[in-house]
């Protein structure tokens, strides 16, 4: 006969887990994450049930089990290496009439534990007739589906409303975060940037409206004004409106502009931080930020205003003595001025440059210079924007790496 599936609602209610190793190790996190009260009987545990312990989520009994364990139980697990164990604590849960699953007996066990997975309000539990490698492949492909919102119902009795400010991510249309490419799926209406990942608009259904606003520099561009406006009116209409940013719209998004225009006209708006250009494009191409022993700090700066600007709210003074890694964005067109700002307040012309162009997407390329040729080298190549700058030693750590890598590929 095929099993009835049941949601069980654990908060609060007392789950005995009988043996203390790795199949309690999967399952008592999630009973935990149900609220369930856990009781873990076992004279052994793994470091990670251990932690569990320590903090005080579980209540650990460390010893064998005993009979009567089963006294004020909801639910029983029995997941011992124990055969003989497991079917003693799961003849008392019967006589108790209390649901126990055997881990080491799907046939003997009065419940199976489906494989299951959670995507957002969303909970999918899968029995494929107590076959727990299939049921986890069938789970996996759904959790995908939901996750990559091909499986997304877009219209539901929980739509989302008001406006969703959303971190497309560095470019790679595979980095944009779980959260923003479901609420992408659900729009009615989205506003895109000219960096977000744009590959993903074609996914959309075609009664979703989609707004350029794009910024380009030194070219057409719609107003920030014009931006708010249209997140208001279509959100007033009862529209679902997606704010689709490349990269992280707090990180020189402007996104608290957008959000602060949408509060003071009571629209509500859900922030979906993005994956930031400024670490991912150096990481992409093999640079880190940080390193032990070469930098313990790194500065991102926006360069769309000269250093030698009124405007400029830049302490460049600071950053040419420091000795952290800088890391620059919109530096493209000012980049000259940049450099000799940096070292005449301190920093060597050798100091180690990357300039990463279109980090992430197909297209990226990379070079290496100093702080004295970088002007030169960025010419010679032809970069334009989006690139992003990266000043200091890290620039040698991604150098080395690829020695290391180029070594590795030579015969002996």
């Amino acid at each position: 006969m095929p099993p009835y599936l049941l949601g069980l609602r654990l908060s609060g209610r007392r789950v005995l887990v009988v043996g203390g190793g790795r199949v309690a190790q999967r399952r008592i996190p999630a009973l935990l994450a149900a609220g369930a009260d856990v009781v873990l009987v076992a004279p052994e545990v793994t470091p990670s049930l251990e932690g569990l312990i320590d903090d005080g989520r579980v209540t650990w009994l460390q010893r064998e089990y005993e009979r009567g364990d089963c006294a004020g139980a909801w639910l029983v697990q029995a997941v011992s290496d124990d055969g003989k164990v497991n079917a003693a604590v799961a003849a008392e849960a019967e006589n108790a009439r209390v649901w126990c699953v055997r881990a080491d007996d799907a046939d003997a066990s009065a419940a199976w534990t489906p494989a299951s997975g959670q995507v957002g309000e969303t909970t999918v539990g899968v029995l494929a007739g107590g076959d727990p490698r299939r049921a986890a492949g069938i789970r996996d492909a759904v959790v995908d589906g939901l996750r990559d919102a091909t499986l997304e119902a877009r219209h539901s009795r929980h739509k989302p409303t008001g406006v969703a400010l959303v971190g497309g991510g560095p470019g790679d249309p595979a980095l944009i975060t779980v959260r923003g490419r479901q609420l992408l799926a659900q729009a009615d209406v989205v506003v895109t940037d000219r960096l977000a990942p744009r590959e993903l608009l074609d996914e959309l259904p075609a009664d979703v409206e989609v707004i350029d606003a794009a910024k380009i520099p030194y070219g057409r561009t719609v107003t920030q004004e014009r931006i708010n406006d249209y997140l208001v009116e279509h959100a007033r209409q009862g529209r679902f409106v997606v704010r689709l940013k490349g990269g992280d719209p707090f990180v020189f998004g402007r996104g608290a502009e957008e959000v602060l225009h949408c509060a003071k006209h009571g629209i509500p708006v859900t922030v979906v931080p993005g994956v930031t250009s400024a670490v991912a494009a150096p990481a992409a191409a093999g640079i880190p930020v940080t390193h032990r022993g070469v930098a313990q700090d790194f500065h991102v700066v926006s360069a769309h205003i000269a250093p030698d600007t009124p405007a400029s709210t830049v302490d460049w003074a600071a950053l040419g003595r420091s000795e952290g890694t800088l890391v620059l964005l919109m530096a493209v067109e000012r980049m000259s001025l940049i450099a000799d700002t940096l070292m005449r307040y301190g920093r060597s012309s050798d100091t180690p440059v990357a300039v990463v162009q279109d980090g992430t997407l197909p297209g990226q390329r990379a070079l290496t210079a100093t702080l004295g040729t970088v002007v030169d080298e960025m010419a010679a190549a032809g970069v334009r924007p989006p690139a992003i700058v990266v000043v200091g030693d890290v620039v040698n750590v991604a150098r080395e790496i690829d020695m290391i890598r180029a070594d590795m590929g030579r015969d002996p």
